[in-house]
């Protein structure tokens, strides 16, 4: 892309040619809908995959299950969701986002409810491992719709409205799920989850189009979109005429190692928050219940935030003119170093400057997370590898997500209880993922096709 800026109502194509016009007026937004679609989709997601965890003391002591077991039972769960994003990525890549998305979505849905049939720990156990394996296509299939769907100057912040699907699912699930217990019972609550993933799965059947087929995408939003640099597949015979590049050659390459440490070292940090965060606030900063539950809501509505400002910087950095790696190591580099503050929690004496330090450390992972999701659509070498991309990267990011909590619980009895270690340790990997993404990625480009 060439380097002179562009105005806010225009875009540079990717040759650096002729400015494009932004649609405007009614029905020439299409493309955000499709955004919405895919945050609505993670919501659900992120709803069915936090159902167990809000749910758990009660059915625990129905099902008389203790506190190891209990553990076992919510990490099964990622065992699958991290070994089938390779190939939820590859299925998505062949067979098409509107397919396997919904198919994923059935497949979660069916294993949410079957959890509200279970009648002891094995059948916890099969059902949560189901429930990993179809909510693996939750990642890459909104990656890929949006390589599709958005031009590249407009991608980052499309990618964060879809990403915080998952913070505003998990928020939801506490209130929603334990109302449900609490008035019918626990059984209830799985099977309601359930449901709402197949309302979800209707509205998706019948709103999603590729861009080439959406009744009701314009010629005008259309030439925008393809004009901005929007992934679109080739057709079979360009498809029969370009280098083939095998699944397992992805991993040859130098940028798709760091995209994978990289996303580990964040996804860690991110896992802190979503697994010891409240026991953190409870154990080592003195919180009741009621702070907790007031209090403890900061940093994730912060990280909301956060993501959505990484997104529309990233973009508004792509419309100035900055190039693609210039924009993404500015973005990742700096959110991932900033969220290494997470540290200094350790040397704060009050909570609430603890709390501020936490917040601005989540917030700092969330802007990043945008530039994280768009790297599979700039990096691909073709527009049929995006979901096999981001099903790698997300692979590394969820065994980072399984083994995190497990090695902070043991630095923990290790050091009788203190925090401090597990804080340092999360805040030198946030180093790590800034100098990966400063050194080990060179450039982000698509790659080249090896022969």
């Amino acid at each position: 892309m060439t380097s002179h800026p562009v105005t806010d109502t225009e875009v540079t194509t990717p040759s650096g040619t002729t400015p494009q016009p932004r649609p405007r007026g009614r029905g020439k937004n299409v493309r955000w809908g499709i955004a919405v679609l895919c945050f609505g989709g993670l919501a659900v997601n992120y709803l069915d995959r936090s159902t167990l965890s809000v749910a758990l003391p009660t059915m625990s002591k129905d099902l008389h299950i203790g506190p190891e077991t209990q553990g076992f039972v919510l990490s099964a769960f990622f065992l699958t969701y991290a070994i089938c994003q390779l190939p939820a990525g590859a299925l998505l890549d062949k067979y098409g986002v509107k397919r396997v998305f919904a198919l994923g979505a059935i497949w979660w849905s069916v294993a949410t409810i079957g959890m509200g049939l279970v009648r002891g720990v094995g059948s916890l156990v099969g059902a949560r491992m189901l429930l990993g394996a179809g909510e693996a296509a939750g990642y890459p299939a909104p990656a890929k719709a949006v390589s599709r769907w958005f031009p590249r100057h407009e991608r980052t912040l499309a990618n964060s409205v879809w990403d915080n699907g998952a913070r505003v699912g998990t928020a939801i699930a506490l209130p929603l799920v334990t109302m449900l217990v609490s008035v019918f019972h626990w059984r209830v609550a799985f099977v309601v989850c359930g449901l709402l993933g197949f309302l979800w799965i209707i509205g998706w059947w019948r709103l999603y189009h590729e861009p080439a087929d959406h009744p009701k995408l314009s010629a005008e939003e259309r030439e925008y979109i393809e004009a901005g640099g929007a992934r679109v597949e080739e057709s079979p015979a360009e498809k029969d005429d370009a280098p083939k590049v095998r699944w397992r050659d992805l991993f040859r390459y130098r940028t798709v190692w760091g995209m994978m440490l990289g996303f580990f070292c964040l996804n860690y940090v991110i896992y802190f928050f979503i697994t010891w965060f409240p026991s953190y606030l409870v154990d080592e900063r003195g919180f009741d219940l009621l702070s907790l539950g007031f209090f403890g809501t900061v940093p994730g509505l912060v990280a909301i935030v956060g993501s959505l400002l990484g997104g529309y910087t990233a973009d508004r950095l792509l419309r100035k003119g900055w190039s693609t790696t210039k924009v993404r190591k500015t973005c990742l580099i700096s959110g991932t170093l900033c969220s290494s503050v997470i540290a200094l929690a350790v040397v704060v004496p009050t909570a609430a400057g603890a709390l501020a330090l936490l917040s601005l450390s989540y917030a700092s992972l969330t802007f990043a997370t945008a530039s994280v999701a768009s790297l599979p659509a700039d990096v691909a070498p073709t527009a049929g590898h995006v979901a096999s991309l981001a099903g790698i990267q997300n692979f590394a990011s969820n065994v980072a997500g399984a083994l995190g909590p497990i090695v902070t619980g043991f630095l923990l009895a290790s050091s009788g209880g203190s925090y401090l270690v597990p804080l340092l340790v999360s805040g030198a990997l946030s180093i790590v993922g800034a100098l990966t993404y400063a050194f080990v990625i060179k450039r982000v480009e698509p790659l080249p096709v090896r022969a």
